[in-house]
This record gives structure tokens, C-alpha cells and sequence, in this order.
């Protein structure tokens, strides 16, 4: 099993994209070159300011969706307790 990652960006309008991966420095670089999703590419540039380390694919996946169902107060939460 591969390592993945649950990941927060700030967009350039202050919204928050969630999203998973393998390779967070890899996926910053893909989304700030318009090559991420849909939803951060007239949104850039984007910044990371959450990483969250998962054992495997499918617990990422979990993880970013129970992060996705947050009211935006909560992932703040999370990007401050981290410091990233």
C-alpha cells in the first residue's frame, strides 16, 4: 500500500479545496498550473495550508470527504492546530 495524504488549499478568494494524494508538493504544482480540479482553476494561485499523513488510498478518501462535510469554522480549526 501506498502512503497518501488528505490536503487543504486556500484559494485566491479565500475558499478552502479539499482533496487527497499521494504527493501533496507534486498536487500544489498541478493545481497552481490549472492541471487540478476543476474548482481551484479559476480560483488560482492556490496555497497549502493543511496536510494530513494516511496509512493507504482508501483512508485518505474517507478522510477527505468526513474534511469536506466540515463548516468552514471547523477546518480552520484543523489549519491552526497544525500550523502549516
Amino acid at each position: 500500500m501506498k502512503e497518501s495524504f488528505c490536503y487543504i488549499l486556500e484559494c485566491a478568494d479565500g475558499t478552502f479545496y479539499t482533496g487527497w494524494t499521494h504527493d501533496p508538493t507534486r498536487r500544489l504544482k498541478m493545481h497552481n498550473a490549472g492541471r487540478g480540479a476543476r474548482y481551484t482553476r479559476s480560483r488560482r494561485p492556490v496555497t497549502l495550508v493543511y496536510v494530513e499523513y494516511q496509512a493507504d488510498r482508501a483512508t485518505a478518501m474517507r478522510r477527505e470527504e468526513q474534511i469536506k462535510n466540515l463548516p468552514r469554522s471547523k477546518k480552520m480549526l484543523l489549519i491552526e492546530k497544525t500550523g502549516t
